[in-house]
């Protein structure tokens, strides 16, 4: 399966993998800054953005990792670092555990599959909000002009939602009520975590915000079930899209995983 990848920019490559119900469009804040120093890659995964939704992909976590491998191999980038969010940040993990020899680095953002304890259903909060994003998208562009319209959408994201730039909130909008393939990615991650190991030749850095309301501390953030030299941090006052909340720490945390490498 051919995926929607946008690549522009010069330097090392840079693949940004999205979460789920999401689009390549959440990395504005960071695309603005790193695309005057590296080559970036912005993967629409399937059912999501502009790749369509097959019947025939599989859409757990370790399939979507070897369909990005493949996709990139296609485009002759055989050396990058991964830059991931949610089921996103999950797919970095296991694309630098089975393909150790094409990562250079990894900085995974409020990591989906760090659980000792699998999910069995669908969770019924983020549920609900792609039912609602599905039902208003139209009139999301003078929707979120008004604070209660942005406050149902994003406050569980957000403990920032009020200052969450409008163009931000319409992509997110815009991608959660479009992402046919939602549903299927949230159906092949139930009984499944992140058990695989990564070679400690690959610096990783996982990064979590204090007020994370999609993957709460106490059942989403397992440390030892991270790569036992990972980095890890918690930034404060910040959601589950870390580059929204703290864009300017993510940026140098960013930088400095990259660096670490040469």
């Amino acid at each position: 399966m051919k995926l929607s990848i946008e690549t522009f920019g010069q330097g090392e490559p840079l693949v940004f993998i999205h979460g789920m119900g999401s689009a390549a469009t959440a990395w504005k804040p960071l695309v603005k800054v790193l695309s005057n120093d590296f080559k970036l890659v912005l993967i629409d995964l399937p059912g999501h953005g502009q790749t369509p939704y097959s019947q025939n992909q599989p859409m757990d976590p370790n399939s979507l990792a070897k369909l990005i491998k493949q996709n990139l191999t296609d485009l002759h980038i055989d050396k990058f670092h991964l830059i991931g969010n949610s089921l996103g940040g999950w797919i970095c993990l296991e694309i630098a555990a089975n393909y150790p020899e094409s990562v250079g680095s990894v900085i995974a953002l409020a990591p989906a599959g760090l659980w000792l304890t699998p999910f069995t259903s669908r969770y019924p909060g983020e549920v609900a909000l792609r039912v609602i994003a599905g039902g208003v998208n139209k009139l999301a562009p003078s929707l979120l002009n008004y604070t209660w319209a942005k406050q149902i959408g994003f406050e569980t994201v957000s403990p920032r939602w009020k200052e969450l730039d409008y163009e931000i909130c319409l992509d997110a909008t815009n991608a959660m009520a479009n992402s046919t393939g939602y549903f299927p990615a949230w159906d092949a991650l139930l009984g499944k975590r992140f058990d695989k190991k990564v070679s400690e030749n690959i610096p990783i850095t996982i990064i979590f915000g204090d007020s994370d309301r999609t993957l709460p501390e106490k059942t989403c953030q397992e440390r030892s079930l991270a790569p036992k030299h990972a980095k890890w941090i918690i930034l404060p006052n910040t959601g589950h899209a870390p580059m929204w909340d703290s864009t300017d720490e993510v940026l140098s945390e960013i930088n400095s995983t990259v660096s670490s490498t040469t």
